[in-house]
């Protein structure tokens, strides 16, 4: 499965399978985590055993009580280390969904119980539930590429490309709180409107976008 199959094929999944994943996969995803760490300047953690991580209410509701292990996303605190989170973060995930993973971000978890090292100058920011999901996840409601793009001048297929796979990522309440905007050089501009865990949804959308338009025609 390739990243941009991942893309399509990838939903939010609440609830999983009492299963650990397994020994071979564990280490593929440390490795992962390894190199996008460096890459990032980031602190990802995979924590194999999710424990209570998700014991609130709201989780346990959602389902995701269920997950046996979690990703913590932490990093040196900075301006941009939400936006750092995204960018990385959605690449794990959707290497993840290339392992027959499912995956579902969540900003409500117990931080008290995860279990991730935090150092003084190191902040944790969101969760990645992590397993084998009892469904694949389902197709949610989306705003229509005109609600989150902007165009000056003409509009080129690989631009509504990367904006149509900028719909299917993952957005805190599926909130799609983004504007992607082409600009009459051919550069584009991500811009952030608000909302909870905005900047970490901007990182993942830019990440999806260049994923589809790697191969501008």
């Amino acid at each position: 499965m390739t990243e941009l199959e991942a893309i399509v094929e990838r939903h939010s999944v609440r609830n999983y399978k009492p299963e650990k994943i397994s020994k071979e996969l564990v280490i593929k995803i440390n490795e992962k985590i390894k190199e996008l760490n460096k890459a990032g300047n980031l602190h990802l953690q995979f924590i194999e055993d999710a424990g209570n991580t998700y014991n609130r209410l709201l989780n346990k509701a959602m389902g995701l009580g269920s997950a046996p292990s979690v990703i913590a996303c932490v990093g040196k605190k900075s301006e941009d280390l939400d936006k750092r989170i995204g960018y990385y973060g959605q690449q794990l995930v959707l290497y993840a969904q290339t392992l027959g993973l499912n995956t579902c971000w969540a900003g409500t978890f117990n931080k008290k119980n995860i279990g991730a090292v935090v150092e003084d100058d190191e902040k944790l920011v969101i969760s990645i539930a992590i397993g084998y999901g009892e469904n694949p996840g389902r197709i949610r409601k989306s705003k229509t590429a005109e609600q989150v793009s902007e165009v000056k001048g003409d509009c080129p297929e690989w631009f509504k490309k990367g904006v149509e796979m900028a719909l299917l990522a993952p957005t805190a309440i599926n909130q799609q709180k983004f504007l992607i905007v082409l600009n009459e050089d051919g550069t584009v501009d991500f811009i952030d409107k608000g909302g909870p865990y905005s900047k970490v949804d901007l990182g993942i959308i830019k990440y999806t976008f260049e994923v589809a338009t790697r191969n501008r025609a």
